[in-house]
């Protein structure tokens, strides 16, 4: 996680120092709640609320300032969780599964912007897993970086950015890993036993508040806080 920081800040540095073609870049930061399942785990339904939350910065590339490259650090939290299983009474208070998958991810996309109002964005993200725990019934059986998922999730994007107020925008990301996290190996009480791979699939929504962004108002001059 320290060296995914340490390489992100650096970047950050070396693009601020070259201004990209003198264009202006954009610090932003976003905050809001991930909705995740893990195919092949046997739950079905995006019922594991996270968080996440980080930084980034937005690069134009054009002179119009509609395509962007965006890079983000951010704390996600994944996982799996099914309340009630199928033998379970609907009273019991302890989870049937449980699976938590904290991440330092790095997303880097490509953006472009229609009217200062809507955004839409591909990419790619690099996952580093910094915790992991998994719950069976009463029992966790995964305590920790040791157990068997990988340290490492490379997941495809899509994301729609709406503005909703001057610097503040919604946002909504779709996200799917690319690689394995796990293979599961599954055995029911007939004997009959399985295997199945173990990808994240991830819904986001956030808030996410560009700081130096110029603001258009109703004139068509742009409030920049200052900056030229």
């Amino acid at each position: 996680m320290k060296r995914i920081l340490t390489a992100f800040l650096l970047l950050i540095l070396v693009i601020s120092e070259k201004e990209v073609s003198a264009q202006r870049i954009y610090g932003a930061l976003s905050a809001g709640l991930n909705l995740s399942q893990i195919d092949g785990d046997e739950i079905y339904g995006f019922h594991h609320a996270g968080f996440n939350v980080g930084p980034s910065v937005i690069i134009p590339f054009t002179k119009n300032k509609k395509w962007t490259v965006t890079l983000e650090l951010d704390y996600s939290q994944l996982g799996s969780y099914q309340k009630h299983g199928p033998s379970d009474s609907i009273t019991a208070i302890t989870p049937y599964r449980k699976i938590n998958l904290d991440y330092a991810v790095v997303p880097v996309l490509v953006h472009f912007t229609d009217k200062n109002i809507i955004s839409g964005g591909l990419g790619f993200s690099y996952g580093r897993l910094v915790n992991a725990k998994q719950w069976e019934r009463d029992s966790l059986v995964v305590n920790g970086l040791s157990g068997p998922y990988s340290k490492n999730d490379w997941d495809v994007l899509i994301d729609v950015k709406l503005k909703l107020y001057q610097r503040l925008w919604f946002n909504f990301r779709y996200s799917y890993s690319m690689a394995k996290i796990i293979t599961y190996h599954w055995k029911n009480e007939a004997n009959q036993e399985w295997d199945r791979n173990g990808y994240n699939n991830v819904l986001t929504f956030r808030l996410t508040y560009v700081f130096n962004q110029p603001i258009v108002k109703k004139n068509g001059k742009a409030k920049t806080g200052g900056a030229k």
